[in-house]
C-alpha cells in the first residue's frame, strides 16, 4: 500500500508543476496564437470546465474533513494528496474560464454538455454523478477512526467514479487539446487512486459501496 500511496504522492507534484505551463498553454490556445477560437460558453470545454471544478471542491471538502477525523497515516496522506491536487487542478478550471471570458456558471443542468442534462439528481447537494449527499458529508462529520476511514474511502470511491466518467466525456468532447490533456490525467490518477483505495478498504474489512 505504501507503494500506492508513494505515486500518488509523486503524481500531485508532478501536477504542480505542470500547472503553470498547462494554464500558459490554454491561454495560447484561445488567444488567437493559430490555435483553436474561444470555446463556446455552452461547448464541452467550459461546461467540463465548470462542472468539474464544482466536482472537484466537494473532493477538496471531504479530503478536509477526514484530516480531522483520523490519525492514520495513510488515510490522512491520500486525503492530503486528493486535496492538493484537486484544488489545483479546480484553480485551473476557474481559471480558463476567466481566459476564456466565459462565465463560471450555467443556466442549463449539469452535464448538459455531455448530453446528460435531463438526468435525474440525487437531490440533497449531490449536483453530479458521484457526489456525496450534504446528509452524508455531516454523517462524515460525526464519524472517528476506523469507521471515518472507511466511510470516506466508500465516498471518494464513490466521487472518482464520477469524475473519471465526466473526464472520459471531455477527452471524447473538449476540442482544446491540452484541457483534454488534462482530463485524461484525472483518468488515469483517479484510476489508480480506486486501486489503492479499494485495498485501503479491504485492510479495514470493508469494500465499496457499490
Amino acid at each position: 500500500m505504501k507503494k500506492h500511496i508513494g505515486w500518488i504522492a509523486g503524481a500531485t507534484a508532478a501536477v504542480l508543476v505542470a500547472a503553470g505551463a498547462i494554464t500558459y498553454a490554454v491561454a495560447e490556445d484561445g488567444s488567437g496564437g493559430g490555435g483553436p477560437s474561444v470555446p463556446s460558453a455552452e461547448g464541452a470545454d467550459a461546461g467540463f470546465a465548470r462542472d468539474m471544478a464544482v466536482h472537484h471542491q466537494q473532493a477538496v471538502e471531504m479530503s478536509y474533513i477526514i484530516r480531522d477525523r483520523t490519525t492514520d497515516t495513510e488515510v490522512r496522506r491520500l486525503a492530503y494528496d486528493i486535496a492538493q491536487t484537486q484544488a489545483n487542478q479546480r484553480g485551473m478550471l476557474l481559471g480558463w474560464l476567466d481566459l476564456w471570458d466565459l462565465p463560471k456558471v450555467s443556466a442549463k443542468p449539469p452535464m448538459s454538455w455531455m448530453g446528460m442534462g435531463d438526468m435525474p439528481e440525487r437531490g440533497d447537494g449531490s449536483l453530479m454523478p458521484g457526489m456525496a449527499t450534504d446528509t452524508e458529508l455531516k454523517k462524515l462529520g460525526t464519524l472517528n477512526g476506523k469507521q471515518a476511514e472507511i466511510f470516506y474511502l466508500q465516498l471518494m470511491t464513490d466521487h472518482h467514479k464520477g469524475g473519471i466518467h465526466m473526464a472520459e466525456g471531455c477527452v471524447s468532447k473538449c476540442t482544446v487539446e491540452v484541457e483534454k490533456n488534462l482530463a485524461q490525467g484525472m483518468v488515469d490518477a483517479q484510476q489508480s487512486e480506486l486501486a489503492a483505495m479499494k485495498q485501503m478498504l479491504k485492510e479495514r474489512g470493508a469494500q465499496p459501496r457499490d
